[in-house]
């Protein structure tokens, strides 16, 4: 099942490790989820997972990142005439779309336009 996973998933996986996004976290280090990004999503992903003040151990972060890189699907995304409230969000959006993705998994919703697709952490693990 190919995903696209926001950012704020990721960070709330290494939070707190009992967590559903830990879970969804790991689906995806089992090979249960293929996931789908491109260049803006992991330069994203590095930054947030490497800011101080989650204090995030840079192993856990840097076998995270090379896990992405070698396990993932890179996507060139098409770019998407469409107005987002927050333009940093886009980015998962037009990825989504282009790799014609299975779902979005994000525990913000409200950023992104209304999909039965795109689903919150929970979502998603009650669908699976």
């Amino acid at each position: 099942m190919k995903v696209v996973i926001d950012t704020n998933v990721l960070v709330s996986a290494l939070l707190n490790a009992r967590g559903t996004p830990a879970i969804i976290l790991s689906l995806l280090l089992n090979n249960k989820l293929r996931i789908i990004y491109d260049y803006r999503i992991l330069f994203e992903y590095i930054d947030v997972l490497s800011r101080e003040i989650f204090g995030f151990d840079e192993e856990i972060v840097s076998g995270l990142i090379d896990y992405i890189k070698n396990e993932g699907e890179f996507t060139n995304a098409d770019h998407l005439n469409i107005k987002f409230a927050d333009e940093t969000d886009k980015k998962f959006y037009e990825i989504f779309k282009t790799a014609k993705a299975d779902y979005l998994i994000t525990g913000n919703k409200k950023h992104f336009p209304e999909d039965n697709k795109i689903l919150t952490p929970r979502e998603f693990l009650d669908l699976l």
